[in-house]
């Protein structure tokens, strides 16, 4: 396994660990489906978030890493999601992101991007 993706797998840990504490039921890790691959799908209420994991050197080297082909990819993902899980379809669907670095908290920014619905 390489280094890039044993920190990508604690990083996911660690946005799951936030989410959880934030009161969130996390529903799926590493989901893949044809559009590509969820990092994480959440729950809290009436509201299902589609998360997308970065870690970086800094939290805003993570967010700066988030690209617009990365945000088509989600949304065909999370479409591809709410086919398969009708349930999920009748709750909001939210696209997140958990920044992550090594030395300090992760940083969860809520509605990162609508999918222009």
């Amino acid at each position: 396994m390489s280094s890039n993706h044993a920190y990508g797998l604690s990083a996911e840990r660690v946005a799951a660990w936030w989410l959880q504490a934030k009161g969130y039921r996390i529903l799926a890790r590493r989901l893949k489906t044809p559009g590509g691959e969820i990092d994480l799908v959440a729950r809290r209420g009436k509201t299902v978030a589609v998360v997308e994991v970065k870690q970086r050197v800094t939290l805003d080297a993570a967010a700066g890493a988030i690209l617009t082909r990365q945000q088509h990819r989600l949304q065909q993902a999370a479409r591809f999601l709410l086919a398969q899980k009708p349930e999920l379809a009748q709750l909001t669907l939210r696209f997140d992101a958990m920044l992550v670095n090594r030395w300090g908290w992760p940083r969860h920014v809520v509605n990162v991007w609508n999918d222009g619905s």
